[in-house]
Parts: C-alpha cells; structure tokens; sequence
C-alpha cells in the first residue's frame, strides 16, 4: 500500500470532458476541491472520451501521459475527477507508482479533516468505512499472504484479504451502533425541544455560497468563516429572535456528485435541514454557474426527503457586483428571493423581515387563561419566554399575558382548559382592552394587524 506522506502532498489533477469538452467552471472547482484537502497541483491534464475506458477510465495513451506527468513533476499523488472503480484505481497506481484517489475518496478526504464534533467523525469514519470496503479485493499483494499457526500450515487457512475484510465489517457496525447511540439521544431532545413550539430554519446552498458568513451576521455567533470549500461540516444550532424566537442552523454546503456514502451516512447534518419549517438556500450571486447549482441543491434536498420544505432563496455576495439589496416577490405575494451582502451587512433587514413573514412570526399580545392543573404548560410559556405578566384569580385559575407569533398563540389556545381572555390588545400602547374597558371577541384579529410595515429603505411591503 502506498503510505500518505506526511507533509502537503504534490498532485496530478485529471478531468476528462465526457462526451463534450472539459468545462472551465468544473475545472476551477476540482482545483479548489484540490487545495482544501491540502493537495498542491502541480499538473493538470484534460482530455475527451464518449465513454469511460473499462481498464484505467482514461484511454490507455492519456494513461501513459498521467504516469509520466506524475513522474516528471516528482507527483506524491494522482486525482481523478470522476468515480473510479475499484479495478480501475489499482490499475491506474500500478502503473503511475504512486497513490490514486477519485472524486468520492477527495471528498471523504476532505470531511475527514473538517470534521470537528464526536458524532461527525463517527460519520466520516463509517463513509470512509463504505467507501474502502469495495476497495478491498485483491488490493494488494501484502493482502494474499495465508495466516500461519499450528494447525494451518499448508492448510486453508485465512487469508490476510478475509482478515481485512472481517475487521472492517467489525469496525463498521462498532462505528454504527455508536451513531445509533447519538442519533437516539439527539432525538430525544428534539422531541423534548418540540414541547416548546420554536419555528426551525436551516441554512442550505452550494459549497462556498456564503452560508456561515450569514450564519454569523445573523446570529452574531463566531463560527468559523473561511474562503475554501466545506470550511465548516458539523452542524451549527443557534437562537435568534425576529421578534419571536427561532432556532437556525447552518448545515454543510452541497457540491456536484456528492457521494452516496456521505449522503447516507450524514444524517446529524441533514435531519437539520430535514427538521426545518423553512430552508435559506443561499446562492453565490457572483458565480456564473448559480443556476446549475440551484438545480444541484435542489437535487439533494429532494434526495434527503427535503425537496417539499418551503424554501427563501438568498443571494448572497452581491457587493461583487456593485448591486443594492432587493427584496422580490413571487406570484403569489410571498416573499421569495432576497439580494444581501452577509460580509458587508447589507440587506440583512429585508431578511429578517421575510423569514418573520415566511414564518408568521410577527408577535401578538393576548392574555391565557390556565386552570389550576395547567402547572406543566405554565412552565412551558415560561421556558419559551412567552410570559409577560401573571395574575392568579380568585378561582384558582390563573392568567398570563403572553407574546407569541398569531400560530403558536393558536397552538396554545388550543391546548386542553386553556381559554382565550375576550379582550384585544393594542400594539401601539400595547395595553390590555380590559385595562381601558374596551371589548373584544375572542381572537378577533385587531384593526390593521399585518396589513403593512415598512420595510427597510422606506418601502412599505404589504403582508
């Protein structure tokens, strides 16, 4: 086996256009790929084929020219940009002399280095695990030699291969019982989260779009931002309040042909994106490929069981292109796409206000009225800091005056016992109609409520 050098490894890059040429864009990309797992290219060699050739992928000439790149230039390493077999890699580094990794193998590569909490490296572990094991058969020649002993000599014995392959297997379902562990108790802390009716959003995109560099301008939270691809793989969970409290998460970026074994295995990541009421898909809106990686997003979260979840599309890094933040809406009315700058700042209020609106967040002032027994749910509004004021009444039921956006005042209200005190607030003075004698019915919506605000800019935005 090759053994991986311990200093930054110089690299041969290949990219083959398959039934057309090589496209720039998918180059630059494989380059960067390149780069973030700490590859130093010091080739690059393209070429064309309708197909994939069965014995090294490449032709048998552009084979040749890739050996003799890697060793001219004293290359440590070969990349392929394309899936490879398994047959196909050995080949390729039985002939080159030095190491060969295909797209999937970088990818993992990279994760395994990014990878920060304990549930994150289990899954690394487990798709690295997935990806090695169909790389198993008659890899090496140190894997043919027969285990000795007394009674096995001269016999069937076991094979170091079967050794390797027992051990793996062994490995593997260590590694999955002990994510089972996790997944159970993070979800049983969801479900415990879920008693406290707190709207989720998750931040999805392309690699690189700018996701955690809005992380960071909204929640103020110092993640880490860096100008690479997959800066940031574990899953990020914040509190933010717009004006009623959420929960946002920034999630792993997504790239072309992501793995399958990622996909299957990274679930802590995408059950964030899974568990969302609304998806920020934030788009490089200086990449000239955005649109095709709108599509590639879109592809996973369908993929993942997330393609239904109401989606806000987010351009981003537009002081790349000297525009004003823009705030768009869709046939129907809703607000459908924001132009912002998460470096500079700008166009993060039009934001927040179309993620309250996505959402129904804007806050409504009510009184509840709770019998004696509702001590559990009492404490809930107070956990999800919905109370603002408390009076017991003489007959032993108690009311408090909540804060909640108009949904999870409904959510509430219907509750068992629970009752709406006939009175409607005033946002203006945002005093009760029973202290200014005023009557109401029972969750009338006030006058002009959400009818307009004026939204960053002077704009009025009707809601």
């Amino acid at each position: 086996m090759f053994e991986r050098p311990r200093a930054g490894e110089r690299a041969v890059l290949v990219r083959l256009g398959l039934g057309g040429s090589v496209r720039a864009e998918d180059l630059e990309e494989f380059q960067a790929l390149a780069r973030s797992a700490g590859a130093e290219p010091v080739a690059t060699i393209t070429g064309r084929r309708e197909r994939p050739e069965p014995r090294y992928f490449v032709g048998s000439g552009k084979a040749e020219e890739i050996a003799s790149a890697a060793r001219e230039r004293g290359a440590e390493l070969i990349l392929v940009d394309h899936p490879l077999t398994p047959s196909q890699e050995r080949n390729l580094e039985k002939l080159a002399g030095v190491r060969v990794l295909d797209r999937s193998g970088l990818i993992l590569d990279i994760f395994a280095q990014r990878a920060r909490s304990f549930e994150g490296k289990l899954e690394v572990e487990l798709a690295q695990l997935k990806h090695l094991s169909t790389r198993l058969v008659r890899g090496w020649t140190h894997l043919e030699r027969q285990k000795g002993g007394i009674g096995l000599r001269g016999g069937p014995g076991e094979t170091q291969l079967e050794t390797d392959r027992r051990l793996l297997a062994a490995r593997m379902r260590s590694v999955t019982r002990r994510l089972q562990r996790l997944r159970l108790q993070r979800e049983t802390g969801r479900n415990a989260r879920a008693g406290i009716p707190v709207p989720a959003v998750a931040l999805v995109g392309y690699t690189n779009a700018g996701k955690s560099t809005l992380f960071r301008a909204l929640t103020g939270s110092d993640v880490y931002v860096a100008n690479q691809l997959f800066a940031t793989l574990d899953p990020t969970v914040r509190r933010l309040r717009l004006p009623a409290p959420i929960v946002i998460a920034d999630t792993v970026g997504f790239i072309r042909e992501l793995p399958h074994e990622l996909i299957a295995a990274f679930q802590s990541t995408l059950q964030e994106a899974r568990g969302a009421q609304l998806l920020l898909q934030v788009v490089d809106a200086s990449d000239a490929q955005r649109d095709e990686h709108i599509a590639q997003v879109n592809s996973v979260l369908h993929e993942i069981g997330a393609g239904d979840i109401p989606q806000l599309r987010v351009y981003n890094k537009i002081d790349r292109l000297g525009l004003a933040p823009r705030f768009e809406r869709d046939a129907d009315g809703q607000a459908s796409r924001i132009w912002v700058s998460a470096a500079a700042g700008s166009g993060l209020d039009w934001l927040r206000e179309a993620i309250a609106e996505r959402l129904e967040l804007h806050v409504r002032r009510r009184w509840l009225r709770l019998p004696p027994s509702a001590g559990a749910l009492r404490a809930r509004l107070y956990a999800a800091g919905a109370v603002r004021e408390e009076r017991p009444q003489q007959d032993g039921t108690l009311e408090l005056q909540v804060e909640l956006p108009a949904a999870e005042l409904a959510t509430w209200a219907a509750q068992p016992g629970v009752q709406l005190v006939p009175d409607t607030p005033s946002r203006s003075s945002r005093r009760t109609a029973s202290d200014t004698g005023a009557a109401a019915a029972p969750c009338a919506p006030q006058e002009g409520y959400l009818e307009s605000t004026v939204a960053p800019g002077g704009t009025a935005v009707r809601y």
